[in-house]
């Protein structure tokens, strides 16, 4: 799954070279190079895990609390966590400041509804495969390059093999959910850039998660009721919250700072195999050699969109010989 400060997160994604953290710029002449970079490169790869791993305990709450109640313990402890470090300052923002931040609370709690709905009826490592077709649909259309129909081949053939051929093997109810996350996912990244263009620091993705939490909050106590008020349920929910939210924030935002934003979306890219990780060492769920390579395929089709928009920007700054 994605983080609050990813894309997933503050909001960079596997498939677009993300916008940066707010209030840091995602990294520049100063970036790191060689064995000095490998520090950075090891706080997104930690948040990579600890996220995933955070779905992968979420999905053993479901029976206990239902997909609404888990998405509701995390975003309502995630909400008060940032909202506690952060205080964001409510006087002092426009009309378009307020109605970027509630949009992009608002898409967030659609990524994080949809996505664990569907990862209550698909396989995590399927989940997330799918999921970044949001992000990488993206980065293809912006991109508007013709070697992005390439990547975008790339991806659809891991969706048929995802899907064995004919989709007979997978929930296609799932499988809608997680592709519906991955459009909120796409609409998380959009409202992100703008939410950090108008608050300063973390502000923003603060308010975010205390608007998505709200919106999710009747959806909770109306499936799970007072079974969120569990003692086991409320301290697996705030562990799910520090994994899946709290932990990759810091951590990602300490990497944005001294790593470059494309490098950053590189190793987004590979939360697929990593949420595939979690779900076999976690749930037990297998992969076959053929959903394997399924992977692989959205995997490198993400590398490519992400390399494309690197390539093309450096292009754009070379002056002109003459």
């Amino acid at each position: 799954m994605t983080t609050p400060s990813s894309a997933t997160p503050s909001v960079p994604a596997p498939a677009a070279v993300p916008a940066a953290a707010p209030g840091h710029a995602p990294g520049g002449a100063g970036a790191p190079r060689g064995r000095s970079a490998l520090g950075p490169v090891g706080l997104v790869l930690a948040g990579g895990i600890s996220v995933q791993f955070g779905g992968a305990l979420a999905v053993t709450l479901m029976p206990r609390a239902g997909a609404l109640g888990v998405v509701t313990l995390r975003l309502l402890v995630a909400a008060v966590v940032l909202l506690l470090v952060c205080r964001p300052r409510l006087r002092g923002h426009s009309r378009a400041d307020w109605t970027t931040v509630i949009v992009f609370g608002l898409a967030m709690a659609g990524m994080n509804g949809l996505f664990y709905q569907s990862v209550a009826r698909i396989p995590l490592g399927t989940a997330v495969t799918l999921e970044v077709l949001g992000p990488l649909a993206l980065s293809v259309l912006a991109s508007r390059r013709a070697i992005n129909f390439v990547w975008a081949g790339l991806a659809l053939a891991g969706v048929f093999l995802l899907g064995g051929g004919g989709f007979d093997s997978l929930d296609p109810v799932g499988a809608a959910f997680a592709l519906g996350a991955g459009v909120m996912w796409a609409a998380y990244i959009v409202f992100s850039a703008r939410t950090g263009r108008r608050f300063p620091q973390a502000d923003g993705l603060a308010l975010a998660m205390g608007v998505a939490a709200l919106v999710f909050l009747p959806l909770g106590i109306a499936e799970s009721g007072t079974k969120l008020l569990d003692p086991t349920v409320l301290g697996l929910g705030a562990a799910i919250a520090v994994l899946s939210s709290v932990l990759p924030y810091t951590l990602e935002l300490l990497a944005l700072r001294r790593l470059p934003a494309s490098t950053f979306a590189i190793l987004m890219s590979l939360e697929p195999a990593i949420a595939a990780a979690a779900g076999f060492l976690i749930l037990s769920q297998a992969l076959t050699l053929t959903e394997a390579a399924a992977i692989a395929l959205v995997i490198a089709a993400s590398m490519g969109a992400v390399r494309t928009q690197v390539g093309r920007r450096r292009t754009k700054a070379l002056p002109d010989l003459p």
